[in-house]
């Protein structure tokens, strides 16, 4: 199993292994990750994989987090980035791209090579924890070019072989598009094919709908009829969902892929033998700068097991742990086949409550060990249902369970009981009650099964020789016991902890699922392995309590553990006999023996007392950052929107072209200056903007301003009419626009060429006057494509007066500045850029997640605002379009200990002006951490920017 992540929006190298070990925790192997495009080769030939994007701390995090990685690393990678990952420039290249088109492979080549080259060296065959790579993303539908393009992925994946990469190619099909792309013959097919699915939507907005038609359980006969020599791969599958401008917001998507859903969806997709399980996402991270596209917001938490802050507090991570650990250790699964669905059918035969589907999946190359997947035939069902189970074992047809009672299942929940299954020296014959985990120190075996709270469960092993001895300690749960013909049947209610001893080599645990979210099975790192010491292991312990494990290791007779706790509380492990003294931290932990042999021990957290700054009461500093609407502003250095004609798919619409991406501009904000002379017959301007979903605009004659078009949450293209005054004839005038850039459009479908979608002026008109003639100039970010700041990136900023001057950065000069907080605000329409300093002193051995709190303003509803951390530009803020109103900063961009510069844009709509309702630095929690200190990432201070204007 592995999980997804998207490393471009945590700009954090030092933090990448905190997410790695978060992931390693829940029982997982590998994680698969994209490479943006965009991000590294901007301008066409300009490759930068420095700083926040180079790869090599990446791959060094997962090495020592004991990692594999599945690389994805385009070209497209879709993810909700701008462009899907495409660079800019691309949109001025002609033809259709994601296809055989000469000029597409031309442009991508370069890329592909280089990118090739960064990660051939980490591959397994050469001691790196790459194992697979996927070429392109999705590429299944194409309705506006001949499809399949089999030439197109037969030349891509050339050029990787080409390039050194050797390990298989995998791809991640949308079911509908193999029909015309056979995956296991001919050109261009990959070595495993697989395929993905996201059942569920995105309808955050209503998260407790589960619609009838949205189950899949066909998934096993269609992988047969279309790939049967391939393993069941699922190369990605619904982990969350995105949440657009004006949505619900991100916990509401976490409640609409909650941990029922796990249970029921993931569950199913055991039942189908799937050997590749990829959940997208498991760490969604921040759409800081312009990573985004235009269909999501700053956040792109994702409602991900692990949140945008990476705390781990949302119950679907402890669900994942249980089903990840589960599986881990029953290697039984890799050789299943399910029994009955293939065709699919629902055997109802399984149970005596026919509202229950049950799914035989039987291990066929040992032919003993089955796992029954069951779950309600409506898999939305509300209803808490009562069954015995009929299953076949080697002891032939039992019904369970056998000493009395009767199994339940609660609604939108879904179970994994096993039949002769193995661990260790040891057989279970049956279990209702679900496996979590099982170890073997020496020839102790320890055995932690679940249920939820209260449900009645049976478990039967097979004995040898006389009947085992049974001690139970702790609450006496166990409701009936026998032991007859070399099976030992106990009948349990899992309510909190009940350990029993099963003679002399048997530790069981039997739990309420509650409990048993609270245990950790951390690995040993093997003294000597292949390719590192994380990969292998030559033990595991199991310890139950604290908020995280994050490694163990074992020196001597001492158990060194890291970890992280959250409260004072008494942690449990269990571990081999050799293990005398425990370390928690660093520090020695003082461990009493319980009455069955594990260590018991507590951990004391205290709450640090932490004074984050008032923002209310800082100093702030105030200038104008729209200067480019007084009447002595030079716009000289701005490019000139001449071109007369356009490569673009969308024909041109106005007299010039003036489409941003045309001259460089792909990011940000946008400022356009229309030189004119008047006829003296303009009565008003039309103008036809796009900018992409939420995006607004302002516009200007002179230092008039004539109004705004607000924007709204779909709305990715606006028209409006703004009267004008009476003009002199032969004047000279000049309409400036401010415009949002939300993003380049993703190219889902192959061959659309949607990431082209233009930004900026589709049309525009002076009613009354056929005879004017306007001259246009433009500008976005400075330097456009050959971007100034290498550091933070070519994403990070837009055309704004005080991006462009630098104000953002730390270090610069506001002495001469107004004395003016942005709770203050501005008088007029306009742009204001405030900034203060503060200072941090958190302890360091605590994870304390800050944010950037709005306090939605209904007084001055129209504006926007942009926060820079540092020179990061880490929040877009639409007061009247929402949903999102607090933004996440991840230390290192923020600064823990030492000095914070913290900038704030304020876009005012309205001639009335507007303010900020209210702004503060808040904290998500304090979690007492053994994960070390966190390496800022570089914050280059300003300097004087040539040829700023």
């Amino acid at each position: 199993m592995e999980l997804g992540l998207a490393l471009d929006r945590l700009p954090v190298t030092s933090l990448w292994l905190d997410v790695f070990e978060k992931i390693k925790a829940l029982g997982f192997n590998a994680v698969s990750f994209y490479v943006h495009w965009g991000l590294v080769e901007y301008k066409k030939g300009d490759f930068n994989f420095d700083g926040i994007r180079s790869y090599t701390p990446f791959f060094e995090a997962a090495r020592k987090a004991g990692i594999y990685l599945i690389a994805r690393p385009g070209p497209y990678i879709n993810a909700e980035t701008s462009g899907g990952g495409f660079p800019g420039w691309g949109t001025r290249v002609q033809g259709a791209w994601r296809s055989e088109n000469a000029t597409y492979l031309e442009a991508m080549k370069e890329y592909v090579q280089k990118i090739s080259e960064i990660i051939a060296p980490e591959q397994i065959t050469e001691g790196g924890p790459v194992i697979l790579l996927q070429p392109e993303n999705e590429f299944s539908v194409g309705d506006q070019i001949p499809w399949p393009q089999s030439k197109y992925m037969e030349v891509l994946q050339d050029w990787f072989r080409d390039s050194g990469i050797v390990v298989p190619m995998i791809s991640n099909d949308v079911w509908g598009g193999f029909a015309n792309y056979l995956p296991e013959s001919g050109e261009g097919q990959v070595d495993i094919y697989g395929y993905d699915g996201y059942p569920q939507g995105f309808d955050c907005a209503n998260p407790y709908q589960w619609v009838d038609s949205k189950f899949p359980t066909d998934f096993y006969e269609t992988h047969m009829n279309v790939a049967p020599k391939s393993p069941n791969s699922i190369l990605e599958f619904q982990g969350g969902a995105f949440d657009p401008w004006g949505g619900p917001g991100y916990e509401a998507c976490s409640v609409l892929l909650n941990h029922e859903f796990e249970r029921v969806f993931y569950k199913n997709k055991m039942s189908f033998s799937t050997s590749i399980f990829n959940i997208y996402m498991t760490f969604g991270g921040t759409n800081w700068g312009g990573v985004a596209y235009p269909g999501v917001y700053t956040s792109y938490d994702y409602g991900s097991a692990i949140a945008e802050t990476r705390l781990i507090n949302r119950e679907k991570y402890s669900e994942l742990k249980l089903e990840a650990n589960f599986l881990k250790v029953s290697p039984a699964y890799l050789t299943t086949v399910p029994q009955n669905l293939i065709p699919n059918t629902i055997n109802g035969s399984f149970t005596t409550n026919s509202a229950l589907a049950v799914t035989e999946t039987k291990d066929v190359v040992g032919k003993k060990t089955v796992f029954w997947v069951v779950r309600h035939a409506a898999y939305n069902s509300l209803e808490k249902s009562s069954y015995k189970l009929t299953v076949s074992t080697s002891l032939g047809k039992l019904s369970i369970p056998q000493l009395g009672g009767s199994l339940t299942l609660d609604g939108r929940d879904s179970k994994v009981h096993v039949t002769d299954y193995e661990f260790g020296d040891k057989t279970i014959l049956y279990s209702s009650g679900e496996i979590f985990t099982w170890k073997k120190f020496g020839s102790k075996h320890v055995l932690v099964l679940f249920g939820a709270s209260g449900e009645t469960h049976e478990t039967a092993f097979a004995y040898k020789g006389g009947a085992p001895t049974i001690k139970v300690a702790d609450k006496k749960s166990i409701t009936k016991a026998q032991a007859k013909d070399g099976v030992l049947i106990l009948n349990y209610v899992t309510t909190g902890q009940t350990v029993v001893e099963i003679g002399d080599d048997l530790l069981l645990f039997l739990v309420d699922r509650n409990t048993a979210y609270r245990f950790w099975v951390p690995d040993v790192p093997a003294d000597k392995a292949f390719p590192g010491p994380a990969f292998s292991t030559k033990e595991a312990v199991i310890i139950k309590g604290t908020y995280l494990i994050r490694s163990v290791d074992i020196d001597g007779s001492t158990l060194k553990i890291r970890g992280d706790i959250n409260a004072t509380e008494t942690i449990e492990i269990v571990a081999g006999d050799s293990v005398k003294k425990v370390q928690f931290n660093g520090d020695d932990l003082k461990v009493d023996k319980s009455s069955y042999g594990t260590l018991l021990g507590k951990l004391v957290y205290n709450k640090p007392n932490v004074a984050l700054p008032a923002l209310s009461k800082l100093k702030w500093k105030y200038a104008d950052s729209l200067p480019e609407i007084g009447s002595n502003y030079d716009d000289s250095k701005w490019t000139s929107a001449d071109k007369k004609d356009t490569t673009n798919p969308r024909a041109l619409t106005t007299p010039q072209n003036l489409y941003s991406s045309e001259y460089g501009y792909h990011t940000g904000n946008l400022l356009w200056r229309g030189h004119f002379t008047a006829t003296g017959k303009e009565t008003s301007f039309n103008v036809t903007m796009i900018g992409g979903n939420a995006f607004g605009f302002s516009v200007w004659l002179g230092s008039d301003h004539l109004g705004s078009w607000y924007g709204y949450d779909s709305g990715s293209s606006g028209t409006k009419i703004f009267t004008f005054p009476t003009l002199k004839k032969g004047s000279k005038n000049i309409i400036t626009i401010l415009q949002d850039h939300q993003g380049l459009n993703g190219d889902w479908t192959a061959g659309s060429d949607e990431f082209k979608t233009p930004r900026g002026i589709l049309y525009y008109e002076f009613k009354g006057s056929v005879d004017t003639i306007v001259s246009w100039k433009l500008t976005g970010n400075l330097g456009g494509e050959t971007y100034i700041d290498r550091t933070r990136g070519p994403l990070n900023e837009g055309g704004l007066y005080a991006e462009r001057q630098g104000w953002h950065y730390p270090g610069f000069d506001t002495g001469k500045w107004e004395n003016r907080a942005p709770f203050e605000g501005i008088k007029t329409a306009g742009v204001g850029f405030f900034e203060t300093e503060f200072d941090l002193n958190l302890p360091k051995d605590f994870d304390i997640p800050l944010s950037f709190k709005f306090a939605n303003s209904t007084e001055t509803p129209n504006f926007r605002a942009q926060i820079y951390v540092n020179g990061y530009q880490f929040g877009k803020y639409a007061n009247n379009v929402g949903p999102q109103t607090e933004f996440p900063i991840p230390e290192g961009i923020i600064n823990h200990q030492g000095k914070n510069t913290l900038g704030v844009s304020l876009w005012a709509m309205d001639k009335a002006g507007a303010k900020i309702g209210g702004l503060e630095l808040v904290a998500a929690a304090f979690i007492q951490s053994g994960f070390g200190e966190v390496e800022a990432s570089e914050q280059p201070r300003w300097k004087e920017r040539k040829g700023a204007y």
